[in-house]
Order: C-alpha cells, then sequence, then structure tokens
C-alpha cells in the first residue's frame, strides 16, 4: 500500500529540528530553531499548547508514558521537564557543557536521559527536586547524537563511531565500533536488532548482543546533516530521510529500495516520527512537518502520492 501525503503543518517556529509522537500518537511534539516547543493534533493541524521557556533552539523532545508531561533539550544546554496541561517547566536541569542533542524517557518516564556535545549521557530523576544527574556516563570521545532506553539498557550513539549499551542490571558497558560518525540509532521492535544512520550515508543493520554487521542500506543523501531513520511495517522495512527533499524505503532483509516518497523541491528530509501502533509517519522538512499515511476513505481525492 503507498503513502499518501495527508497533512502539512507550518509550524512558525522557525526551522524545525525534530518532530516526535506521544506515546499512543493522538498527538505530536514540534522542535523549533525560536527556542519553542509546539504541540499539536497531526491530523487536524490544529496548534494545542506552545513551551516556552529554552534560551536556545530545541533539539529534541519526547512524552511521557501517561501524556502528562515532556521533557525537551536545547542549544541552551539545559533539560527542562514541562507539564503538558499548565505549559509551565516543573524542573530546570543544568549539568551539561554543550548543546544537547537528544532526550529520552525511560519505561515509566521517572527518569529523562539526554545525551550532548560534550560527550556526556545523564539520567535525571524527574520525580524528585534533585537537580544533579543520578548518574553520568563519560565514555563517548565525541558528541552524543542519539539514545535508545528500553527497560535496562541505555544504548547511545556517538559521532566518534562507536555505539555503546549500558546494561543498568548487569552494571556492564558493550562498545560495537562502526567506525564512521553515528547520526541516530533506532532499535527494531523484537530488540534484537539495532539500525544505524551513519555520516557516510549508509544506514547499518547490527545485530544487538553481537555487535554484527547484517546488512547495509544505500541511495539516500546525508551531505553531513544528522538525518534520522527508523523501522516500520512491524520490522519489515526500513525508512530514511534524505538531503534531497525525499524519504527512502528499503526491504529490511533483501536490503533493496522499494520507494521514495518526495516532498516538493528542496529541502532536508532530516526528521521523522512512525505512529507507536498505526502506519502513520511524521516528517520534518525546513519549516513544516509532514503527515504521511495509508489513505483512507474520508481523505478522497485530497491526499497526494508522490512517488517514484
Amino acid at each position: 500500500m503507498e503513502l499518501v501525503r495527508k497533512n502539512i503543518i507550518e509550524c512558525n517556529q522557525g526551522a524545525v529540528r525534530a518532530v516526535r509522537y506521544n506515546v499512543d500518537g493522538s498527538y505530536c511534539l514540534s522542535c523549533g530553531s525560536d527556542k519553542k516547543i509546539k504541540l499539536w493534533n497531526p491530523y487536524s493541524g490544529l496548534l494545542l499548547k506552545t513551551y516556552g521557556g529554552h534560551a536556545g533552539e530545541v533539539m529534541d523532545a519526547a512524552g511521557s508514558c501517561d501524556s502528562g508531561f515532556i521533557v525537551s533539550v536545547s542549544a541552551d544546554k539545559s533539560v527542562i521537564y514541562w507539564d503538558v496541561t499548565t505549559g509551565l517547566p516543573v524542573r530546570r536541569l543544568r549539568g551539561h557543557a554543550g548543546t544537547v542533542k537528544c532526550v529520552k524517557f525511560n519505561e515509566d518516564s521517572s527518569v529523562a536521559v539526554s545525551g550532548s556535545t560534550d560527550n556526556t549521557v545523564m539520567c535525571w530523576d524527574v520525580r524528585t527536586r534533585k537537580l544533579e544527574p543520578i548518574q553520568t556516563m563519560r565514555e563517548a570521545k565525541d558528541c552524543v547524537t542519539s539514545l535508545v532506553v528500553t527497560e535496562h539498557k541505555i544504548i547511545a550513539a556517538s559521532l566518534d563511531g562507536s555505539i555503546r549499551q549500558y546494561d543498568l542490571r548487569a552494571g556492564e558497558l558493550t562498545c560495537d565500533t562502526v567506525g564512521v560518525p553515528i547520526t541516530h540509532v533506532v532499535q527494531t521492535t523484537d530488540g534484537q536488532c539495532l539500525l544505524a544512520a551513519c555520516l557516510d550515508g549508509t544506514i547499518r543493520l547490527i545485530d544487538t548482543d553481537s555487535g554484527e554487521l547484517l546488512s547495509e542500506y544505500r541511495g539516500h543523501q546525508t551531505e553531513d546533516y544528522h538525518i534520522e531513520c527508523a523501522v516500520i511495517k512491524s520490522d519489515s522495512q526500513i525508512i530514511s530521510g534524505s538531503a534531497e527533499g525525499c524519504a527512502v524505503i528499503w526491504d529490511l532483509v533483501e536490503g533493496s529500495e522499494v520507494r521514495r516518497m518526495y516532498m516538493g523541491s528542496g529541502g532536508v528530509v532530516h526528521s521523522l516520527a512512525p505512529h507507536p501502533t498505526g502506519s502513520d509517519i511524521m516528517f520534518a522538512r525546513r519549516r513544516h512537518v509532514e503527515l504521511w499515511g495509508v489513505p483512507s476513505e474520508e481523505d478522497g481525492d485530497e491526499a497526494e502520492v508522490i512517488m517514484e
């Protein structure tokens, strides 16, 4: 089934740095270069709330497991924990010495995990008034670009070309070296593989336990941009943004390109977010966010298919 463009949201917040779904996919967050986070209904394009409090560009954000809180990170070196309803900061957490690039909640959203250009990963207890990190990992030799947080693991990708897995139950660190700067990492739904987007224009599929390289995917353009990737369709396909204004989909097993989704003239498609349970995908490009998905009957003739 082909995906079609279902909606375009003009975010009016400068360049959109990241787009993220909340836990059930009913809302989405956009992070802007205007130092604000915006909460949207992605289907109607309705702006529900604006969160302003950072002193620099917002680089990433995540919603809590009950959708009651948001955590965001910024070029101002801070992590902010927000109350979704009031729109006010509950905690401002400072400890990083550089731009904070990525953030994730743990499973019960009691801990926020952040990665920074200061080469550290920090864990913050957001339920208490403690303002210092409860744990700091300093093993990376370059910027920490992306995080995966599971029940008992923190997985951090870095521009030093390594993926570090911190096993919190066993108290062990495993380091898999790819040898090329890694800009984004995600885990397959079954937890058995990691997908690493690298600056050499290759996405690598890596066995989580052994670190073995299983497959490589090429065809998109990176051009030094930090371009995100994801696993879709029940771990059967891989999708990535591209510097040429499109998204590319590959078959996970075959490694062959399935299709390209063109999103108009120019603009790097750098951030994307697959719906947590459905088939819709959000993309960030330039100053707006696009919603693509399987056409429904209500879409009628308005939905737009742009494929190669």
